[in-house]
């Protein structure tokens, strides 16, 4: 009995089971188990949307796939015990395994800033969302709400939560001189003008020192704030920055080639948790998803396993509300309702075809 046991139903095991089952030569002993705490996959890409609340909850639910080789168990995993082959799960069993593949997802990096663990809101999660939901939408007309980090996701939460309660005072917090310094200057700059077109207050150059409840400390200058929603940096799983193994500078795992563990063939990681030359992202994962299950099917079938060529990524969408988007294709920029309507009709596909 071959048994492959995948932590957690993110986008690159999603992946996965989706070109394992597409095969038609598994072995006939091959048994799969996916261990996770919800019963479905959720699109982590659209929390923002939940947490502003300009979506419902089911929008982000995709099924689990049925297949007669996939046995689904559902609850919180407490720990990974490599040297035994085992994976535990509160109040089971263990449940060990041949193969095992991490795809345990990413949580906040608070850098040790004292306070913004305890004092703001979080979109790492779909409970952390539902949550940050609540919080938004039960807020008084006029009420502050700060965002830290203004990456991707600060951006979309910003800029939803704008078209979501036009009522509310949002303060964008970015690092930067000008929002997503790292793109091209076209992109950055009509970002930016597209907040302060729709009142959104854009500080830049900050530096986010303390928090306090109801209190953002910006270069030790306090300011009030009604809402704090935090979305400056993601770090590994708990539970992977647990493991006593080699990684990188970011705490993500360092892998070989064919992207299992240097001194362990039978141990992948995918997604967030994985040491790669790219930022995380849910494409990286679908792509490392991809090359992983080729390389366990050549295994299975005693196969030479071939070199896998470098990742290709098509590029990045991103949304500033319902109407309006950036994103980047190649060496193109794009900006304006086109990146808007090509990330829904994405959406749209990933949703059709899972």
């Amino acid at each position: 009995m071959k048994h492959l046991v995948l932590l957690g139903g993110g986008y690159g095991n999603m992946r996965i089971l989706k070109r394992l089952f597409q095969a038609s030569d598994l072995p006939n002993d091959l048994q799969i188990t996916l261990i996770d705490r919800l019963p479905y996959h959720c699109l982590k890409t659209e929390y923002y949307a939940l947490a502003a609340g300009t979506i419902s909850d089911h929008h982000i639910r995709i099924p689990f796939p049925e297949h007669s080789k996939l046995n689904v168990v559902y609850g919180e995993i407490t720990g990974i015990d490599l040297e035994n082959k085992q994976v535990h799960v509160e109040g089971q069993a263990p449940i060990s395994y041949d193969d095992l593949v991490i795809g345990l997802g990413c949580e906040d990096k608070y850098h040790n800033v004292p306070g913004a663990d305890e004092y703001t809101l979080s979109i790492q999660t779909v409970d952390n969302a539902r949550q940050t939901y609540q919080v938004l939408n039960n807020l008084p007309p006029k009420s502050i709400v700060g965002v830290v980090g203004a990456g991707l996701s600060g951006v979309e939460i910003a800029s939803e939560l704008r078209e979501s309660r036009p009522d509310l005072h949002i303060k964008l917090y970015d690092r930067g001189e000008i929002i997503l310094s790292a793109f091209k200057k076209k992109m950055s700059h009509y970002v930016q003008n597209w907040f302060i077109e729709h009142g959104v207050e854009v500080i830049n150059n900050s530096n986010i020192t303390k928090v306090e409840k109801n209190t953002l400390y910006n270069h030790d200058e306090p300011t009030h704030c009604d809402a704090i929603v935090w979305t400056a940096g993601i770090q590994p799983n708990k539970l992977v920055r647990a493991l006593d193994v080699e990684k990188d500078n970011s705490g993500r795992v360092i892998l070989s080639p064919h992207h299992h563990l240097p001194n362990d063939e039978h141990v992948y990681v995918v997604g967030d948790c994985a040491s790669l030359p790219f930022s995380p992202s849910a494409q990286l994962a679908e792509v490392q998803g991809e090359q992983i299950a080729l390389v366990l099917q050549k295994k299975w079938k005693n196969e030479p396993i071939p070199e896998l060529p470098e990742f290709k990524l098509k590029g990045i969408m991103g949304s500033l509300g319902k109407k309006s988007g950036f994103g980047s294709m190649g060496n193109t920029a794009l900006i304006g309702r086109v990146p808007r309507l090509l990330k829904s009709g994405i959406l749209w596909l990933y949703k059709y075809q899972n």
